[in-house]
Order: C-alpha cells, then structure tokens, then sequence
C-alpha cells in the first residue's frame, strides 16, 4: 500500500468549514468519516509506528464543565463535527480491534501563517489591514481556546516522538479562553485601527449549533508529551 514503508502518519486531511457543513453534509461524511477508513485501512496492512490522527475541540460542543478534560462527552453540534466524532471513535475503533498504533491528538482553535482567509482572524486582520473600519463579523460573545500555530505543530511532533500513547486521546490547548470581541479588540489595539466590528448574518450559526465556550485542560499533553503552549495571544496576533 502507499504507507509500505512509512514509519509516522499524520492525518490532518479533512474538511474543516463549519458553514459548508451545513450545506454539504454529505461532502463532510465522504471526507471525514470514509476518507479517515481508508487511512485507516491503509496504515492496518501496513507496519507503521505511530498514526496521528487530528481530532478538534468541536466534538465537545458547548461543554457541561470546564476547563474541557479528554474525558468530556462527546456533543456535536454541526454536521462538521459529528463527522470528526465519527472519524475519532473509528480511529479509536482500529486501535483496539486491529492494534493499530493511533494517537487521536485535539487540537483547540489553531491560528497562524498560512491559516485560511475564510477563518474569523485572517477575516478580521485583512479587513483591517484593507483599511476598512466596519469589520464584518459574527457572534462576538462565544469563548475560544486560541493556540498558535507553531503550538500546535510542537505538539504533533511530541505525540509521533513518544512512547506509550497508543490508544490515547491527548488535547493540544493554552488552557485559557478569551470571547470573539476580546480578539477583536486585541487585533484593533496591535494594528492601531480605530474599526468596529458588524455582525453578518451569513458568519452565524444556528443558535442551537453555536459552541458558546471552549477551554482545555493541558494536564495531559503535559503529562504524556511535556507540552504546553508557549505563544500568548498578543504575540501570536503580532
């Protein structure tokens, strides 16, 4: 197969755009649920190492408790997410009925270089860079656990670098939460723009959909990887 010979894979393919979910909830089960099979498939006849299998905070939905521990039920509340349940327990699934070696690793909110433009920081920091003073936005309230890039890519080298995660669920966070309107003021305050934010109803979830809050515990990427976030917000957003 394609992984003859491969010692690590890290499975970050997937379809990630909430909205799309919503409208092509189809697309997200034949990328994320099949596609995550047939890596499945692949790397179960084949005598890989490790496979890194990458998970997202959204399979929580709005919490019950916080901080969010791996042992937190599982609520989705998009199609998006439902289908990364479905690919997280199937990867899970292979672990202990093929022994496949799969770490299943969660990221929180990862932002940074090279992230999508469709995505509410790039959105913001273009419009603002563009000169624009009415910043088209969504809801502002809702609470998010903003890791930066480099974190999170740290911590993906970590999981493929230790010993005895096999069958682990391991969440990659700061462990602190800021709303949508305290980032909003952050970029404002780092770019020296005097802009306002304008909710646009196409950037809104459905109310029952929308996850009002996200914050990890990293107890155990600390424990199990010696991790932990090391760029603040500020930093990252300059």
């Amino acid at each position: 197969t394609i992984c003859s010979g491969v010692d690590t894979i890290f499975h970050l393919a997937a379809l990630i755009a909430i909205p799309y979910s919503y409208q092509a909830p189809r697309s997200f089960v034949e990328t994320n649920v099949t596609g995550t099979l047939n890596v499945l498939e692949a790397a179960r006849r084949s005598s890989i190492r490790r496979l890194i299998h990458t998970s997202t905070s959204e399979v929580y939905g709005t919490p019950a408790t916080l901080p969010i521990r791996e042992t937190h039920p599982l609520q989705a509340q998009s199609p998006y997410a439902a289908s990364k349940v479905a690919a997280d327990q199937l990867a899970l699934s292979y672990h202990r009925s093929f022994e496949v070696p799969v770490c299943v690793l969660r990221p929180f909110n990862t932002y940074g270089p090279r992230q999508s433009t469709r995505a509410f920081l790039p959105s913001i920091l273009t419009q603002m860079l563009a000169g624009k003073r009415e910043i088209a936005v969504g809801r502002l309230d809702p609470r998010r656990d903003l890791t930066f890039v480099t974190d999170t890519a740290d911590g993906f080298v970590k999981v493929a670098e230790a010993d005895g995660v096999e069958g682990e669920t391991i969440q990659l966070g700061t462990g602190a939460d800021v709303t949508i309107q305290e980032v909003f003021d952050t970029a404002r305050e780092i770019l020296g723009v005097s802009a306002t934010a304008k909710v646009d109803p196409r950037r809104l979830r459905p109310d029952p959909s929308e996850v009002l809050v996200l914050r990890s515990d990293p107890a155990r990427a600390f424990e199990k990887l010696g991790w932990r976030a090391t760029v603040s917000l500020a930093e990252g957003l300059r």
